[in-house]
């Protein structure tokens, strides 16, 4: 392939791209991964095993509209040109998903309605990313892309980090007291003992989410729409068509997607199921779950600053590997840590006190966000290596396609292994069903890293030619 030239967009365009990640990342820090997931798991449903059951099958549902159309929708947006307009019909559904998360009281009844308030906000801010991620490669040079891509994530884990300060820190009532974190009334008369501050994080995700997603309306440059865009559809599809066919041949680009299929939906699976685990196998309380989530967007935004750096020095493809071995060992430890155990090694007695299994899991959640930060902004890059740059959306709807035709999987297989190691049959405790659930995670990167030897970064390669 070789480097279109073309005019750079101007910093402030740069800026208003970036910004995305900033107002979309609390959708991940807040909903997906630290406080309502847990908080749905060990308050909404009746136990955390059946919690942990219940997300895994609204992961799962949402991750199939996703994989099935993505890659449509990408073709169709490459054939008609602009992409703001797909983000903004996706981002409208994904800020009613989240808005009608504050209705998931303690106990509930039914949790139907909420589960379907989940899908609609998974669909709606993986599909604006999608388009999102499309418009990256009309920005930089490609010599400047992974500076771009780690530089963005990095913001973006700020957003996440500063969002959850803010919840955690001024709405989020512990039951027990009735105070935040810092030791204040929540605001605006939030009721820590119906949950109504951690319900909160899904409207404040949707109003964070409005504001600053303004920036890349208003500042960044799109695609003009093309002159036949009217036939957009038809052209798409046929497009698609032909990419589909010829993508086994193109041994780079079938086995980039291939591998980031199985390790992101691994990461995506550590993410959404980490804090849940921590809920019901540690214990931990909202608080604590919060003070993990902190510590991993700090070093998650450190990762992506230094992994975009790395990327632009020793390109993509070793960034992403160095990743997947970090990531598998810290889910070992995750998976090996107990009140009682670390590393599968019994080091208290059960019921006496000690901090180590906690240590152990902060330190583990250190290095997943550093590692989580880096690998999803090289992966982007990797991409745009693989393609010509009129087919990126399209590849952003086939990486989307990669990523979720596992991601129901993964999710499911924990939701199925959870509910089969929790059966009465095997007489295992909720927690022991906990930690057995989750080991898929460890074969999904395994594959991934297993994959990547036959990926190239050939317009890196060309570059430093």
């Amino acid at each position: 392939m070789v480097e279109v030239k073309r005019d750079a967009a101007t910093r402030r365009g740069i800026w208003g791209w970036m910004l995305f990640d900033w107002a979309q990342q609390p959708f991940h820090t807040l909903i997906i991964t630290f406080v309502f997931a847990p908080y749905f798991a060990s308050a909404v449903a009746s136990n955390a095993a059946r919690g942990q059951e219940l997300w895994g099958y609204a992961a799962g549902i949402g991750g199939m509209l996703i994989a099935f159309s993505s890659p449509v929708l990408g073709a169709i947006a490459d054939a008609s040109g602009p992409r703001k307009p797909w983000v903004f019909g996706f981002s409208v559904i994904g800020v009613i998903g989240c808005w009608l998360l504050w209705y998931a009281v303690p106990g509930m009844e039914s949790t139907a309605f909420i589960m379907v308030a989940i899908v609609l906000a998974l669909v709606g801010m993986e599909f604006a990313a999608v388009f999102n991620n499309g418009m990256m490669a009309d920005l930089v040079p490609r010599a400047d892309l992974g500076r771009l891509s780690g530089s963005a994530w990095a913001l973006g884990y700020l957003g996440g980090l500063v969002s959850l300060v803010i919840v955690l820190g001024f709405l989020a009532g512990q039951p027990a007291t009735g105070k935040t974190l810092i030791g204040l009334e929540p605001l605006f008369g939030l009721d820590a003992a119906t949950r109504e501050g951690d319900r909160a994080s899904g409207p404040l995700t949707a109003i964070w989410y409005v504001i600053f997603v303004m920036p890349m309306f208003l500042w960044t440059p799109d695609v003009k729409r093309k002159p036949a865009a009217d036939g957009a559809v038809a052209r798409g599809l046929s497009e698609l068509g032909k990419t589909l066919r010829r993508l086994p041949s193109e041994r780079s680009y079938f086995s980039f997607l291939m591998s980031s299929m199985f390790y992101r939906d691994a990461l995506n699976a550590l993410y959404s199921f980490g804090g849940i685990y921590a809920a019901g196998v540690l214990g931990w309380s909202i608080v604590q779950i919060g003070i993990f989530g902190i510590l991993a967007n700090l070093t998650g935004a450190i990762g992506a600053w230094l992994g975009g750096r790395a990327d632009q020095a020793f390109g993509p493809k070793v960034v992403v590997s160095g990743s997947i071995v970090i990531l598998t060992i810290c889910c070992i430890l995750v998976i090996s840590t107990t009140r009682t155990d670390v590393l599968f090694m019994t080091i208290a007695a059960e019921g006496s006190q000690t901090n180590v299994p906690d240590i152990m899991f902060y330190v583990a959640g250190a290095f997943i966000g550093a590692a989580g930060g880096s690998i999803q902004a090289a992966s982007r890059t990797l991409l745009v290596d693989q393609v010509d740059r009129d087919k990126v959306t399209e590849a952003f709807g086939l990486y989307a396609l990669s990523g979720r035709a596992t991601s129901f999987i993964g999710p499911l297989a924990i939701a199925f292994a959870t509910a089969f190691f929790a059966s009465e049959a095997l007489g295992l405790s909720n927690q022991d069903a906990q930690r057995l659930g989750v080991t898929p995670i460890i074969a999904l990167f395994m594959v991934g890293l297993v994959l990547l030897p036959w990926v190239k970064s050939r317009q890196y390669e060309a570059v430093r030619a």
